[in-house]
């Protein structure tokens, strides 16, 4: 059941990323959440290809046709299915990935895992594409959410190692998470903007690639959602986070800066703010033993460099058995950060509503 996850609010992710279409199915969600698709499609517009010469050249408009849990507005509680139609597939440059895996990427894994079955074209079921329906529910997620009084955002901490200003640990207000929803690049610090694009075009030039972080910030999450142990909150978002194909870390808090503390700088020590309870510092992310604690919840996802770049690399012929110069053709981002915001995001809102409706007694 790799493409399921959800205990509570249930998701199913399918398609390829050359076949006629991919989508999600939604079960457990919420009846009585209005639809708002203009916010749904300025969800899917922040991740879709092809906006900016930072991003692959494969231009989709990524728009989800419904098909069924949504009556007159409304989400009806049965299950939501979406379906986004691919529309500009070049899948000829994918020919010979069979015998000659890219480095990287999951050609080879994929083969074994599948008996050589699996549909290789552009990565097909392990492609960056199938993060588009996990933003559309995500996007439903947010929606439900927000009538909880939780608020989901991000901004792109660093790109190669230039670092943005970090979200403040005990205070992150809802105008900032929405501003940033915003901006064609979220990112707080217009100078490290700056560099960062020029980072990206460096890259680009030299047909190469960089990675980055994002930072994901969830504020108004309720206070003892979670459990200890084996199914804790950071294990949960967790296991969400690394179904996005790129995501090759996860930090909650100070995260590995815990590393370098010693206990009296990495304590967040408790005060009362009238009837609320709530720490000095947030170090822990909003996470005490694995239950929140109603402090800012703070999450970062490593994005690792785009594997497909132009340069010559090389790589084994199956077929042959000998290491081989391997040229990849088709369209590819530079950088796949600059997208990656909302998808981080609704892998979160996703955990979330999950966390939220299981804490209301649905199983």
């Amino acid at each position: 059941m790799g493409s399921t996850w959800g205990n509570s609010i249930r998701i199913s992710v399918f398609g390829e990323s050359h076949g006629a279409g991919i989508g999600v199915t939604i079960d457990g969600f919420p009846p009585g959440v209005v639809y708002d698709e203009a916010f749904i499609l300025r969800e899917m517009e922040r991740r879709a290809p092809g906006r900016n010469k930072q991003s692959t050249a494969r231009s989709e408009s990524d728009t989800p046709r419904i098909l069924s849990g949504v009556f007159d507005g409304r989400t009806t509680g049965t299950p939501v299915c979406a379906v986004i139609e691919n529309t500009n597939q070049h899948s000829g440059d994918y020919a010979g990935l069979a015998d000659q895996p890219r480095p990287g990427h999951a050609d080879y894994t994929g083969m074994l895992r599948y008996k050589k079955c699996n549909d290789p074209r552009g990565g097909g079921h392990f492609s960056g594409r199938l993060t588009a329906p996990l933003v559309f529910a995500g996007a439903l997620c947010k929606l439900w959410l927000k009538m909880q009084g939780v608020l989901v955002g991000s901004h792109i901490q660093s790109i190669a190692q230039i670092q943005d200003m970090p979200f403040d640990d005990v205070c992150v207000t809802p105008a900032q998470l929405e501003q940033l929803r915003l901006a064609d690049y979220p990112v707080q610090n217009p100078r490290a903007l700056d560099a960062m694009l020029a980072a990206i075009e460096d890259a680009r030039l030299e047909q190469d690639s960089v990675g980055g972080v994002i930072e994901c910030a969830a504020i108004g999450v309720p206070a003892g959602l979670g459990s200890p142990m084996m199914d804790t909150v950071e294990s949960r978002l967790s296991s969400i986070l690394f179904a996005v194909p790129a995501v090759k870390g996860v930090e909650f808090g100070a995260g590995f800066g815990f590393a370098a503390l010693r206990g009296s700088h990495a304590n967040d020590a408790f005060y009362k703010d009238g009837d609320v309870v709530k720490t000095e510092t947030n170090n822990n992310g909003g996470i005490l033993g694995g239950i929140t604690s109603g402090m800012p919840l703070l999450v970062r996802a490593a994005i690792k460099p785009t594997p497909s770049i132009s340069q010559t690399q090389q790589t084994l012929s199956l077929s042959r058995g000998t290491v081989e110069q391997l040229s990849i053709h088709g369209r590819h981002d530079p950088c796949i950060v600059t997208r990656a915001a909302p998808v981080i995001e609704a892998a979160v809102a996703v955990a979330l509503a999950d966390l939220v409706r299981e804490a209301n007694g649905y199983a």
